[in-house]
């Protein structure tokens, strides 16, 4: 059993905003395995898959970015998971945009999203690919910037980006080890 939960905030007016990268990674890893969001459980859309025999659960939290672990700790509760058993996709401010990077474990940094993740499940010991969105060209607050929308001319940069961040996450649920993924994707 693997959990990849891509974060972001629900409603309509985030769907094209840097800060919901790991939703939409979310929704094309589903795409990708052939699963639907097709109910609502543990404060989060659920599409449900097999990889190998293996039951996938692919999440988007209802709880907005800054209370994600709530809904990550339900699920992981739910489906008697364990944190090495979870992949979470988020935005990164940290790193040039369209970029991807994939850890084993490690910080939430600045991202107010992964730190509900860790203080939720009380541990940095989880999968996480990031998806880089620092454009150096803009000088804004990062709270205004991650909420503001992707540039039109920037929108084939993040979709590949989010389409190999949910390549990544698949391989990871299918049982590819995380230094096999980290050296495919990475870079």
């Amino acid at each position: 059993m693997y959990i990849i939960v891509g974060l972001g905030n629900p409603e309509e007016k985030y769907a094209r905003t840097f800060h919901n990268m790991g939703f939409n990674a979310a929704a094309d890893c589903a795409a990708l395995l052939g699963a639907k969001f097709k109910k609502k459980e543990c404060s989060s859309y659920i599409a449900e898959a097999y990889v190998k025999g293996e039951k996938i659960i692919i999440a988007r939290p209802l709880t907005y970015m800054n209370l994600s672990g709530v809904a990550v700790k339900q699920l992981l509760a739910k489906y008697g998971a364990t944190p090495s058993q979870l992949v979470v996709i988020y935005d990164d401010f940290d790193i040039p945009k369209g970029k991807i990077r994939i850890r084993p474990s490690g910080s939430a940094g600045t991202h107010n999203g992964m730190r509900s993740v860790v203080a939720e499940i009380g541990t940095q010991n989880f999968a996480r690919i990031r998806i880089g969105i620092r454009d150096p060209e803009v000088n804004i607050p990062i709270i205004n910037y991650v909420l503001s929308e992707v540039k039109k001319e920037d929108y084939d940069l993040f979709i590949s980006a989010c389409g190999r961040a949910a390549e990544a996450a698949a391989e990871l649920a299918g049982g590819t080890s995380v230094e096999d993924v980290m050296t495919k994707f990475n870079g």
